[in-house]
């Protein structure tokens, strides 16, 4: 009887529970334009590519994966997936009944003088048995959508872990290629060092003999001393990217695999990304979908609080053997059991349950605008990293235009001088020119290199190997 009258409230229960009082949950229209107005070429979408595809460097690829295995905020996030994952088990077993066994031993003494047979006497008792305690009755849902609250939670946190293994990709591939461009400028202001020493002391020669003026001495000087403080302040800003880049990868970074140069670095092998339309591209952004798991755990929270005005119904309930003694424990004649329903009604609660109510509505309202806002600041970030794509070819076109046009012109200014034509101040500022072009090329480069890497993060690549 009392195993048939079980499983008919484990029934009933599973088909009460199925009750939820959350309202229903539907995405929020992204508030962005359906279309980008750089839409970006190439056919396969970032998401769908993995790192170590996208990223043609071999160095490159095993630095990122040392990353992957020792950056501490992506052991965080990791160690908060499994956190969300064990609050989440918690939740989902309030839904099922808790089954203990039990055994117990009662023994008390009874003096002479307190006994009424005036003897001293010792009672004992045995106890054994299985029970269910305070196993709530989901009638309307409360424990059902704690349980929804702590999957998307749960989920919440594994596509944050999923932004943070992406940022940590994109950071560590532009921190690597910072280091290759500075090493690049590092090299070229210390060759500029040594041919303004080499230059210098030419200037020097041909003022000894009369030839040169004290002026295009202390001209000469300066610019040897500028090119000496550039190749001091590259130096430490090295130090400084190395620094970075070992920070990031959570451990030192073996000289094997740091790059020469930008120049011989090449980036990716992939030609083009395509953004795709915004509605798609952006959903498939961990960033958003964590932002969406967390409006639908603010969703399914307002159900927990609208099921607290009503009544919450629990049941205690035990089968097992009652004895004097040991060895009769387990005799037919002792078999109890027990059953306590217990039943209970919100009457006062001095507007608590309301108040949390309206605290679980507001929240939701607030999670809608975040949701909101992270859409928006993801179409915003893509769009500025098409933007400048658009034109970054245009940019390093002229810059290499530039900088071959700015070499020329100090070879033959550098010419004229020699034979008398022009002074030296037309030389300097050639010089100069130059070395600002390079410089300024570099920097172009880098940027190019940048742009890529943000792209493919920006569009959701980078968590695939």
């Amino acid at each position: 009887m009392m195993k048939h009258r079980f499983s008919l409230l484990v029934l009933s229960a599973a088909v009460l529970s199925a009750c939820s009082m959350a309202p229903h949950y539907e995405r929020p229209e992204a508030p962005v334009p359906q279309t980008w107005k750089a839409a970006g070429g190439g056919d396969r979408a970032a998401a769908d590519i993995g790192w170590r595809e996208f990223f043609a460097d071999e160095k490159l690829r095993r630095v990122v994966e040392q990353a992957l295995a020792n950056n501490r905020d992506l052991r965080v996030a990791t160690a908060n997936i499994e956190k969300a994952r064990a609050q989440y088990g918690v939740q989902r077993a309030a839904q099922l009944p808790t089954i203990a066994a039990t055994g117990a031993e009662s023994a008390s003494r009874t003096t002479a003088a307190m006994s009424t047979t005036g003897q001293e006497r010792v009672s004992r008792s045995y106890t054994a048995g299985v029970g269910i305690s305070s196993w709530e009755l989901d009638l309307f849902g409360r424990i059902q959508s704690l349980k929804e609250q702590a999957l998307a939670a749960y989920l919440s946190t594994e596509e944050t872990q999923r932004a943070t293994q992406i940022s940590l990709v994109a950071e560590v591939a532009n921190a690597w290629l910072t280091l290759a461009a500075d090493r690049e400028r590092l090299a070229f202001s210390r060759r500029t060092l040594d041919a303004q020493r080499e230059n210098l002391k030419l200037v020097q020669r041909r003022f000894d003999v009369g030839t040169a003026s004290g002026l295009v001495l202390a001209q000469a000087r300066t610019t040897a001393e500028s090119a000496r403080v550039d190749a001091a302040s590259y130096t430490a800003l090295v130090e400084q990217d190395l620094n970075a880049l070992n920070l990031l990868v959570g451990a030192p970074v073996s000289d094997d695999l740091l790059p020469a140069s930008l120049g011989g670095a090449a980036v990716t092998s992939i030609a083009e990304l395509p953004a795709g339309l915004p509605a798609e591209t952006l959903l498939r952004r961990p960033d958003v979908r964590a932002a969406e798991q967390n409006l639908i755990a603010a969703n399914a929270n307002i159900g927990a609080m609208r099921a607290a005005f009503f009544p919450r119904i629990s049941l205690t309930s035990s089968i097992g053997f009652a004895s004097p003694s040991l060895e009769n424990l387990f005799q037919g004649e002792s078999r109890t059991w027990s059953f306590a329903p217990q039943i209970s009604i919100p009457l006062f609660a001095g507007g608590a349950n309301k108040a949390n109510l309206d605290a679980a509505e507001a929240s939701r309202t607030a999670q809608v605008a975040t949701y909101e806002k992270t859409v928006q600041s993801a179409f915003r970030d893509v769009a500025d990293t098409l933007a400048t794509r658009a034109t970054i070819a245009e940019q390093l076109d002229a810059r290499v235009a530039y900088e071959k046009a700015a070499s020329d012109a100090l070879r033959l200014s550098q010419a004229r001088y020699d034979r008398g034509v022009d002074d030296y101040l037309t030389v300097l500022d050639a010089q100069r020119t130059q070395y600002a072009a390079q410089q300024a090329l570099i920097g172009t480069r880098l940027s190019e290199a940048v742009n890529r890497v943000t792209l493919y993060r920006q569009l959701g690549g980078g968590i695939k190997e």
